[in-house]
């Protein structure tokens, strides 16, 4: 049976201090692209169902390979009031920065990522995109307390001099959650799965967090 993906994307494309970001275009095109392979049934939902900006840093990505149905996928969003969790196999949160000023207060998202869990069904998500796990509880526990997860690190944001941007680090947040975090060095290709949620740290880890996700939903 065909597999159906809901990629959740932020709406938000300024940061606190008036900077462009958006959705990093790798971490959403390089999954999108493995799943339409796949033949899997996308989904593509916003907060506020416009479409989703791309971080100008990120738009050269668009130049490497054939992305063109991710730039078609990516300006086809639904408002995810709109949608259902019971219609989803799996939900996807790419990063950016953007995630970090909607997404992680989103009480739509948290809810759906709450029936996800319930029915363990599969939840991923990469670099930034782990700020859309933050307001998820479960029976009034956070959902990544006690889960091995990794995200974008405290290290990486340094070293990419984005601390000026940040309301807030990524990692100490989900440590303060009770998340278990695993990281590795700056850039480098982490994968980290706990049972049904598949987090990867960066995003040069977008291949293999695609073909995680893929290998998941084989089972």
């Amino acid at each position: 049976m065909t597999k159906s993906i809901l990629m959740v994307l932020t709406n938000t494309s300024i940061t606190k201090n008036g900077k462009k970001t958006g959705v990093w275009f790798e971490e959403f095109a390089v999954p999108y692209t493995r799943f339409l392979k796949e033949k899997y049934t996308i989904t593509v939902a916003t907060p506020v169902g416009d479409n989703s900006p791309i971080d100008p840093a990120s738009c050269y990505f668009a130049e490497t390979g054939d992305y063109k149905s991710a730039e078609e996928g990516i300006n086809n969003v639904k408002k995810l009031d709109t949608l259902s969790a019971e219609d989803y196999d799996s939900i996807v949160l790419p990063g950016g920065h953007g995630p970090m000023f909607d997404l992680a207060k989103d009480l739509t998202l948290a809810k759906m990522l709450e029936s996800f869990a319930k029915k363990n069904k599969l939840i991923a998500a990469v670099c930034h995109g782990p700020a859309g796990l933050l307001r998820a509880c479960i029976n009034g526990t956070p959902l990544v307390a006690g889960r091995r997860i990794t995200c974008f690190t405290n290290e990486e944001e340094s070293v990419n001099h984005k601390e000026d941007i940040l309301p807030f680090y990524l990692e100490d947040r989900l440590k303060e959650l009770g998340a278990k975090f695993i990281k590795k060095s700056p850039g480098e290709i982490n994968i980290v799965e706990d049972n049904n949620l598949i987090t990867g740290q960066n995003f040069q880890s977008s291949e293999a967090f695609a073909e995680a996700i893929v290998k998941w939903l084989s089972k």
